[in-house]
């Protein structure tokens, strides 16, 4: 590892993370093989059935209600963790650098605002711990999330819905409003899957959502002083380019193809037969390409907690390792622990 992948997240925030993509990659494959039952019926058929997708995905939303429910007064009721949600909140300084990058973009500006710097080779005291970019994920990510909360648990009960108001018009409104937060989740998923996962510096994955700060080399506040970044030492997979192309592609024609199918048609509620109605063959290749790329996301979030595990076994082990014997002056010999050596990191 290198400065560029210096620590963000503590323990329970990586926990939380991984929980949260899990959750959310559930609900989109439920959602998705609702809202698109025509094209993706075998998802359907895999999980059950019509009744069957239905409560996977009321289950994943109540356990991302959980979930929620415990991350934000465990942010706001512990003192360190209030420090790092001061940390996500917009400021002058984020405002400026996005003014700043708007001039750069248009060649008005010699080069970025300091705090608009993530991956350029910067060391890690360089780089700020959350660019205005990462915090407008965050937030807007957030906002996202409980808007479909609230619109998930009133279409759930749409029958209170339709007396409240008189209306039925009403309930397939937010209907229509809950769709619409999917799509646009989905668009912000497939690029944060392509953005973190296929960066040619950490593909193919990012671990530093993954490992805790604590136990990665040279996180911010790592007392050792380094004289370049590291990224000398990098070299691209030879995979990295086809890859990337590849995903790239993918991840282009999922979202075109979502908006598309949305626009053109919704498949809610999922009727209580599979009907393959006729439809377009282009539509359903490219829904079944979103899809394709939403369990690359998944894959590769399980991927980077197998690294975690394995990178905190090899670390154990190193502690673990016995003290090598080694001679004294005398001819004695002595015991000597060496401790870790720069291999650790």
């Amino acid at each position: 590892m290198t400065n560029l992948d210096h620590g963000k997240f503590s323990r329970v925030t990586t926990m939380f993370h991984s929980l949260l993509a899990l959750t959310v990659f559930i609900l989109f494959f439920t959602g998705y093989a609702i809202a698109f039952n025509t094209e993706l019926w075998w998802l359907v058929e895999l999980m059950g059935g019509n009744q069957g997708v239905l409560s996977i995905h009321r289950l994943a939303g109540f356990a991302l209600i959980a979930l929620t429910g415990f991350w934000v007064p465990y942010m706001l009721l512990r003192s360190s963790s209030r420090s790092n949600f001061r940390g996500i909140l917009p400021g002058l300084t984020d405002a400026k650098a996005f003014v700043q990058d708007v001039k750069f973009a248009l060649g008005r500006a010699d080069e970025r605002h300091p705090a608009a710097r993530q991956f350029a080779g910067y060391k890690a005291e360089e780089v700020p711990l959350m660019s205005y970019i990462g915090k407008g994920v965050i937030w807007i990510f957030t906002v996202e999330l409980v808007l479909l909360m609230l619109s998930g648990l009133l279409i759930w009960r749409k029958t209170w819905l339709i007396d409240f108001y008189d209306s039925q018009s009403v309930a397939m409104a937010f209907v229509a409003f809950h769709g619409l937060l999917g799509v646009i989740m989905l668009m912000g998923v497939m690029f944060h899957t392509f953005e973190h996962g296929f960066h040619p510096a950490f593909y193919p994955v990012e671990m530093k959502a993954f490992l805790p700060k604590e136990h990665t080399p040279n996180f911010h506040g790592d007392p050792d002083e380094h004289e370049t970044t590291g990224i000398e030492r990098l070299r691209r997979k030879s995979s990295w380019r086809w890859a990337t192309n590849v995903m790239g592609v993918l991840v282009v024609v999922g979202i075109v193809s979502v908006m598309m199918a949305s626009l053109e048609y919704g498949g809610y509620p999922v009727p209580d037969s599979l009907v393959f109605n006729e439809g377009s063959v282009l539509r359903t290749i490219g829904i079944n390409v979103g899809i394709f790329v939403l369990f690359v996301g998944l894959v590769l979030s399980v991927f980077g907690n197998v690294l975690r595990a394995r990178y905190m076994r090899q670390r154990r082990k190193q502690r673990e390792r016995p003290a090598e014997r080694t001679p004294a002056a005398d001819g004695s010999g002595s015991t000597r622990d060496d401790g870790p050596s720069e291999a650790d990191d």
